[in-house]
């Protein structure tokens, strides 16, 4: 049963790299940001539209390896329609899920929980996790840059 599920997240992974959504520059964003992950050299480019603290739309543009395109396009779909506050709690139980390999308790990831076997890789954690630190950077923050160094 473990090997069957870890096949299906491993094979959820690879389409969203190889096929990411939302990617693209957007041509009317109302903020964005860039990150950096010196070490393995992935860099994205976070565009989002928001109505007031709602984001309405969001999509990225970058290069990396498959944990990082992934992350970034499956958090781009769980971003849509949520406000800066729940952008915020998704974004707490992520880094959860990805630092110490299980989900909180009343989580609202979803299909974000394919990400759960990222901690067995600490490199990767960084990878994972940069298009959310340069997305909330975008809509929350205001900081134009992001690194995970």
């Amino acid at each position: 049963m473990f090997d069957d599920l870890n096949d299906l997240y491993q094979q959820v992974i690879l389409d969203h790299s190889k096929k990411p959504r939302n990617y693209g520059r957007m041509e009317h964003p109302t903020c964005d940001a860039c990150g950096k992950n010196p070490l393995c050299g992935d860099q994205i480019q976070v565009f989002a539209v928001m109505d007031g603290d709602k984001i309405l739309e969001v999509k990225f543009e970058g290069d990396g390896c498959a944990i990082f395109k992934a992350s970034a396009s499956m958090m781009t779909d769980a971003l849509k329609g949520k406000t800066q506050a729940e952008s915020n709690v998704l974004f707490d139980e992520f880094h959860e899920l990805i630092t110490k390999g299980t989900a909180p308790e009343g989580n609202h990831l979803g299909k974000l929980e394919v990400f759960g076997g990222v901690n067995r890789f600490p490199a990767r954690v960084k990878c994972a996790l940069l298009s959310w630190r340069a997305a909330m950077a975008a809509v929350g923050t205001g900081e134009k840059t992001v690194s995970t160094e």
